[in-house]
Protein backbone atom coordinates (compact mmCIF):
# COMPACT_ATOMS: atom_id res chain seq x y z
CA UNK A 1 0.00 0.00 0.00
CA UNK A 2 2.76 2.49 0.95
CA UNK A 3 4.82 2.06 -2.27
CA UNK A 4 0.87 2.49 -4.19
CA UNK A 5 0.90 5.51 -2.35
CA UNK A 6 4.12 6.56 -3.10
CA UNK A 7 3.52 5.77 -7.12
CA UNK A 8 0.26 7.96 -7.05
CA UNK A 9 2.09 11.34 -5.67
CA UNK A 10 5.09 10.47 -7.76
CA UNK A 11 2.56 10.93 -10.54
CA UNK A 12 0.97 14.03 -9.52
CA UNK A 13 4.30 15.35 -8.84
CA UNK A 14 5.30 15.19 -12.81
CA UNK A 15 1.80 15.28 -14.48
CA UNK A 16 -1.10 17.07 -15.30
CA UNK A 17 -4.53 15.90 -14.74
CA UNK A 18 -6.14 13.68 -17.28
CA UNK A 19 -9.34 16.08 -17.37
CA UNK A 20 -7.84 19.64 -17.52
CA UNK A 21 -9.14 22.33 -18.77
CA UNK A 22 -8.89 21.98 -22.17
CA UNK A 23 -11.36 18.47 -22.01
CA UNK A 24 -13.25 18.86 -18.32
CA UNK A 25 -13.81 22.44 -18.60
CA UNK A 26 -14.73 22.78 -22.26
CA UNK A 27 -16.82 19.74 -22.07
CA UNK A 28 -18.86 21.04 -19.39
CA UNK A 29 -19.29 24.62 -20.87
CA UNK A 30 -20.50 22.72 -24.08
CA UNK A 31 -22.97 20.35 -21.83
CA UNK A 32 -24.59 23.74 -20.60
CA UNK A 33 -25.24 25.25 -23.55
CA UNK A 34 -26.78 22.31 -25.19
CA UNK A 35 -29.13 22.06 -22.18
CA UNK A 36 -30.12 26.25 -22.68
CA UNK A 37 -30.19 26.21 -26.06
CA UNK A 38 -33.98 26.42 -28.06
CA UNK A 39 -34.96 22.87 -29.59
CA UNK A 40 -34.76 24.02 -32.46
CA UNK A 41 -31.01 25.11 -32.39
CA UNK A 42 -30.43 21.44 -30.34
CA UNK A 43 -31.68 19.76 -33.78
CA UNK A 44 -29.55 22.07 -35.74
CA UNK A 45 -26.22 21.23 -34.00
CA UNK A 46 -27.34 17.52 -34.21
CA UNK A 47 -27.76 17.82 -38.09
CA UNK A 48 -24.33 19.79 -38.48
CA UNK A 49 -22.77 16.80 -35.98
CA UNK A 50 -23.75 14.14 -38.50
CA UNK A 51 -21.36 15.06 -41.00
CA UNK A 52 -18.33 14.52 -38.93
CA UNK A 53 -17.08 11.92 -40.89
CA UNK A 54 -17.16 15.01 -43.69
CA UNK A 55 -14.27 16.38 -41.26
CA UNK A 56 -11.82 13.55 -41.84
CA UNK A 57 -10.41 13.47 -38.86
CA UNK A 58 -10.97 10.53 -37.33
CA UNK A 59 -8.68 10.39 -34.52
CA UNK A 60 -10.25 13.70 -33.70
CA UNK A 61 -14.11 12.84 -33.74
CA UNK A 62 -17.02 15.38 -34.12
CA UNK A 63 -20.50 12.93 -33.24
CA UNK A 64 -21.09 15.08 -30.12
CA UNK A 65 -21.06 18.81 -29.17
CA UNK A 66 -18.50 17.57 -26.13
CA UNK A 67 -16.13 16.12 -28.61
CA UNK A 68 -16.67 19.25 -30.69
CA UNK A 69 -15.44 21.10 -27.72
CA UNK A 70 -12.23 20.04 -27.93
CA UNK A 71 -11.97 19.42 -31.33
CA UNK A 72 -9.76 22.38 -31.48
CA UNK A 73 -6.91 21.21 -29.35
CA UNK A 74 -7.16 17.73 -30.53
CA UNK A 75 -6.29 18.65 -34.44
CA UNK A 76 -3.00 20.49 -32.88
CA UNK A 77 -1.72 17.13 -33.19
CA UNK A 78 -2.30 16.86 -36.89
CA UNK A 79 0.65 18.31 -37.63
CA UNK A 80 0.72 21.35 -40.29
CA UNK A 81 -2.55 20.99 -41.51
CA UNK A 82 -4.43 23.23 -38.93
CA UNK A 83 -1.66 24.81 -37.46
CA UNK A 84 -2.97 27.99 -38.68
CA UNK A 85 -5.31 28.12 -35.80
CA UNK A 86 -2.69 28.08 -33.17
CA UNK A 87 -2.92 31.64 -32.17
CA UNK A 88 -6.91 31.45 -32.17
CA UNK A 89 -7.05 30.14 -28.73
CA UNK A 90 -5.67 33.14 -26.85
CA UNK A 91 -5.22 36.68 -26.65
CA UNK A 92 -2.53 38.64 -24.78
CA UNK A 93 -4.18 41.29 -23.17
CA UNK A 94 -1.50 42.67 -20.98
CA UNK A 95 -2.75 42.80 -17.38
CA UNK A 96 -1.06 46.18 -16.25
CA UNK A 97 -2.28 47.85 -18.53
CA UNK A 98 -5.84 49.70 -19.59
CA UNK A 99 -7.72 47.32 -21.94
CA UNK A 100 -7.09 47.03 -25.51
CA UNK A 101 -7.83 44.40 -28.02
CA UNK A 102 -5.94 46.05 -30.79
CA UNK A 103 -2.74 44.99 -30.87
CA UNK A 104 -3.52 41.38 -29.34
CA UNK A 105 -6.00 40.82 -32.12
CA UNK A 106 -4.19 41.98 -35.22
CA UNK A 107 -5.31 40.02 -38.73
CA UNK A 108 -7.92 38.48 -36.48
CA UNK A 109 -5.58 36.56 -34.91
CA UNK A 110 -6.93 35.85 -31.71
CA UNK A 111 -9.65 34.44 -29.52
CA UNK A 112 -12.45 36.66 -29.28
CA UNK A 113 -12.01 37.53 -32.98
CA UNK A 114 -12.62 33.86 -34.15
CA UNK A 115 -15.44 33.66 -31.83
CA UNK A 116 -17.19 36.34 -33.93
CA UNK A 117 -15.65 35.40 -37.44
CA UNK A 118 -16.67 31.79 -36.30
CA UNK A 119 -20.22 32.60 -35.33
CA UNK A 120 -20.62 34.30 -38.89
CA UNK A 121 -19.68 31.06 -40.28
CA UNK A 122 -22.30 29.19 -38.16
CA UNK A 123 -24.90 31.01 -39.42
CA UNK A 124 -24.46 31.51 -43.29
CA UNK A 125 -26.68 28.53 -44.51
CA UNK A 126 -24.97 28.95 -47.99
CA UNK A 127 -21.61 27.57 -46.70
CA UNK A 128 -21.41 23.44 -47.17
CA UNK A 129 -22.23 21.50 -43.79
CA UNK A 130 -18.17 20.37 -43.58
CA UNK A 131 -16.96 24.69 -42.95
CA UNK A 132 -20.65 25.08 -40.48
CA UNK A 133 -19.62 22.37 -38.51
CA UNK A 134 -15.96 23.49 -38.51
CA UNK A 135 -17.25 26.94 -37.49
CA UNK A 136 -19.05 24.87 -34.54
CA UNK A 137 -16.34 23.19 -33.49
CA UNK A 138 -14.16 26.65 -33.13
CA UNK A 139 -17.12 28.45 -31.43
CA UNK A 140 -17.67 25.60 -28.80
CA UNK A 141 -14.42 26.03 -28.56
CA UNK A 142 -12.90 28.87 -28.57
CA UNK A 143 -16.25 30.71 -26.05
CA UNK A 144 -14.42 27.85 -23.58
CA UNK A 145 -10.76 29.41 -24.14
CA UNK A 146 -12.21 33.10 -23.78
CA UNK A 147 -13.83 32.26 -20.32
CA UNK A 148 -10.69 30.63 -19.18
CA UNK A 149 -8.83 33.49 -17.68
CA UNK A 150 -4.90 33.31 -18.64
CA UNK A 151 -6.36 32.93 -21.92
CA UNK A 152 -7.59 36.46 -21.61
CA UNK A 153 -5.26 38.00 -19.61
CA UNK A 154 -1.22 38.00 -19.90
CA UNK A 155 1.52 39.30 -18.20
CA UNK A 156 4.12 39.19 -20.69
CA UNK A 157 4.55 35.49 -19.67
CA UNK A 158 2.61 33.58 -22.09
CA UNK A 159 -0.25 33.14 -19.65
CA UNK A 160 1.24 32.10 -16.50
CA UNK A 161 2.58 29.13 -18.39
CA UNK A 162 6.25 30.90 -17.56
CA UNK A 163 5.37 31.42 -14.05
CA UNK A 164 6.32 28.52 -11.97
CA UNK A 165 3.86 26.94 -9.24
CA UNK A 166 2.71 25.17 -6.73
CA UNK A 167 -0.77 23.85 -5.99
CA UNK A 168 -1.35 23.22 -2.83
CA UNK A 169 1.17 20.52 -1.94
CA UNK A 170 2.19 19.49 -5.32
CA UNK A 171 4.99 21.03 -7.66
CA UNK A 172 7.12 19.24 -9.93
CA UNK A 173 6.16 20.88 -13.49
CA UNK A 174 3.26 22.72 -13.22
CA UNK A 175 2.98 26.84 -13.69
CA UNK A 176 0.71 29.19 -13.32
CA UNK A 177 -1.46 28.35 -16.54
CA UNK A 178 -1.67 24.41 -15.94
CA UNK A 179 -3.00 25.22 -12.37
CA UNK A 180 -6.20 27.96 -14.06
CA UNK A 181 -6.16 24.95 -17.20
CA UNK A 182 -6.46 21.83 -14.93
CA UNK A 183 -5.73 21.38 -11.03
CA UNK A 184 -7.94 24.56 -10.44
CA UNK A 185 -11.08 23.99 -12.86
CA UNK A 186 -11.07 20.35 -12.08
CA UNK A 187 -12.05 21.16 -8.79
CA UNK A 188 -14.37 23.87 -9.45
CA UNK A 189 -16.10 22.21 -11.29
CA UNK A 190 -16.25 18.54 -9.72
CA UNK A 191 -17.37 20.81 -6.23
CA UNK A 192 -20.72 19.97 -5.19
CA UNK A 193 -23.34 20.81 -6.69
CA UNK A 194 -21.10 19.24 -9.20
CA UNK A 195 -21.06 19.36 -13.33
CA UNK A 196 -23.16 21.03 -15.62
CA UNK A 197 -26.26 20.98 -13.95
CA UNK A 198 -25.38 21.34 -10.39
CA UNK A 199 -23.25 24.83 -11.51
CA UNK A 200 -26.13 25.74 -13.32
CA UNK A 201 -28.28 25.12 -10.41
CA UNK A 202 -26.58 27.86 -8.28
CA UNK A 203 -28.40 30.79 -10.43
CA UNK A 204 -31.88 31.70 -11.54
CA UNK A 205 -33.00 32.19 -14.56
CA UNK A 206 -32.82 36.11 -14.45
CA UNK A 207 -28.96 36.00 -13.09
CA UNK A 208 -28.69 33.35 -16.36
CA UNK A 209 -30.15 35.39 -18.52
CA UNK A 210 -27.77 39.10 -17.66
CA UNK A 211 -24.76 35.94 -18.23
CA UNK A 212 -25.54 36.21 -21.60
CA UNK A 213 -25.76 39.63 -22.26
CA UNK A 214 -23.22 41.98 -23.84
CA UNK A 215 -20.53 41.77 -26.52
CA UNK A 216 -17.71 39.88 -27.03
CA UNK A 217 -15.29 42.89 -26.31
CA UNK A 218 -17.58 43.12 -22.83
CA UNK A 219 -16.57 39.04 -21.94
CA UNK A 220 -13.15 39.77 -22.81
CA UNK A 221 -12.98 42.72 -21.16
CA UNK A 222 -14.48 40.91 -17.83
CA UNK A 223 -12.03 37.67 -18.45
CA UNK A 224 -8.90 39.88 -18.80
CA UNK A 225 -10.08 41.62 -15.22
CA UNK A 226 -10.42 38.57 -13.87
CA UNK A 227 -7.17 37.35 -15.14
CA UNK A 228 -5.63 40.08 -13.43
CA UNK A 229 -7.93 40.31 -10.32
CA UNK A 230 -7.98 36.83 -9.67
CA UNK A 231 -5.54 34.20 -11.47
CA UNK A 232 -2.37 37.14 -10.86
CA UNK A 233 -3.64 38.37 -7.63
CA UNK A 234 -4.02 34.93 -6.22
CA UNK A 235 -0.08 34.04 -7.07
CA UNK A 236 1.54 37.31 -6.15
CA UNK A 237 -0.11 38.26 -2.71
CA UNK A 238 -2.96 40.61 -3.60
CA UNK A 239 -0.74 42.59 -6.10
CA UNK A 240 -0.93 41.19 -9.50
CA UNK A 241 1.52 43.75 -11.48
CA UNK A 242 4.32 43.07 -8.75
CA UNK A 243 7.34 41.31 -10.34
CA UNK A 244 7.06 37.53 -10.45
CA UNK A 245 9.62 36.07 -7.71
CA UNK A 246 11.99 33.67 -9.68
CA UNK A 247 10.98 31.02 -7.44
CA UNK A 248 7.63 29.25 -7.02
CA UNK A 249 4.75 31.03 -6.03
CA UNK A 250 1.93 28.99 -4.17
CA UNK A 251 -1.61 28.60 -4.20
CA UNK A 252 -2.47 26.88 -1.09
CA UNK A 253 -5.57 25.56 0.14
CA UNK A 254 -6.83 28.77 1.56
CA UNK A 255 -6.83 30.45 -2.06
CA UNK A 256 -8.02 27.40 -3.74
CA UNK A 257 -11.02 27.23 -1.99
CA UNK A 258 -11.13 31.66 -2.18
CA UNK A 259 -10.96 31.22 -5.91
CA UNK A 260 -13.66 27.94 -6.48
CA UNK A 261 -16.61 30.28 -6.63
CA UNK A 262 -15.42 32.92 -8.69
CA UNK A 263 -14.17 30.08 -11.62
CA UNK A 264 -17.49 28.43 -11.13
CA UNK A 265 -19.08 31.28 -12.36
CA UNK A 266 -17.08 32.02 -15.30
CA UNK A 267 -18.35 28.26 -16.39
CA UNK A 268 -21.89 29.23 -16.44
CA UNK A 269 -21.16 32.44 -18.32
CA UNK A 270 -19.45 30.61 -20.83
CA UNK A 271 -21.80 28.42 -21.19
CA UNK A 272 -24.69 30.87 -21.14
CA UNK A 273 -22.81 33.00 -23.85
CA UNK A 274 -22.09 29.99 -25.76
CA UNK A 275 -25.83 29.28 -26.05
CA UNK A 276 -27.15 32.70 -27.08
CA UNK A 277 -24.31 32.65 -29.80
CA UNK A 278 -25.19 29.28 -31.06
CA UNK A 279 -29.54 30.37 -30.49
CA UNK A 280 -28.65 33.67 -32.86
CA UNK A 281 -26.62 31.51 -35.66
CA UNK A 282 -28.35 28.34 -35.70
CA UNK A 283 -32.54 29.80 -34.71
Amino acid sequence: MIRVLLALLAALLTTTPARAYWEYGHETIAEIALVQVTPRTRVAIRGLLRHSAEMATPTCPLRTIEQASVWADCIKTLGPRFSYAYSWHYQNVDICRPFDLDAPCKDGNCVSAQIERNAKLLADKSLPPRERLMALAFLVHFVGDLHQPLHAGDKGDLGGNRVKANYGPVGGRINLHSIWDGYLAERAISTPKAGALGLVADYSPADRAAMAAGSVEDWSRENWQYARDAAYASALNGEPCSPTPAGRVTIDEDKIRDLIPGLRLQIVRGGMRLARLLNEALS
